[in-house]
């Protein structure tokens, strides 16, 4: 479902026919998919990463570790996020979760600025939410979560 990269295009082609600079950059645009749990994602797959030859971080959080899911009774899924093994640069983010489609916006707007994993793992998360999974996960991709 990428009714909102529709619209960036819709943005970016309105921009461009006004004589300013329209772009939308494909690499950041997020994918939803509206199941149960959704899946949500990001920048790149560890299979891309793979095939490019880059070295990389794994951050992996359980949403049965995350007390709002469980709070809620809906602790199916993880965030995983990649990162640059030198620079920390967030990579990909993937998340498999009920609201996955909400959660991943964190995740986009942290690629568009190329932040660290460190940069997610030091803003405080309000407790007890789901958000705070993308948290620990950062936190799991440079050193370690504080939940398992």
């Amino acid at each position: 479902m990428l009714a909102h990269k529709a619209e960036e295009d819709g943005v970016a082609c309105v921009e461009f026919i006004a004589g300013k600079h329209g772009h939308v950059d494909y690499d950041k645009v997020p994918g939803v998919v509206y199941t149960h749990p959704e899946v949500a994602s990001v920048g790149k797959t560890e299979e891309q990463l793979k095939k490019d030859g880059v070295s990389y971080r794994v951050g992996k959080f359980p949403f049965m570790a995350n007390s709002r899911a469980k709070a809620i009774d809906n602790a199916e899924g993880m965030v995983k996020i990649l990162a640059d093994k030198e620079t920390d640069k967030i990579l990909g983010v993937h998340i498999m979760s009920p609201n996955a489609g909400e959660l991943i916006h964190e995740a986009v707007l942290a690629i568009n600025y190329d932040a660290s994993s460190e940069d997610i793992a030091r803003v405080c998360h309000a407790h007890p939410t789901m958000s705070e999974a993308l948290k620990e996960a950062a936190m799991a991709t440079y050193d370690k979560p504080i939940h398992i």
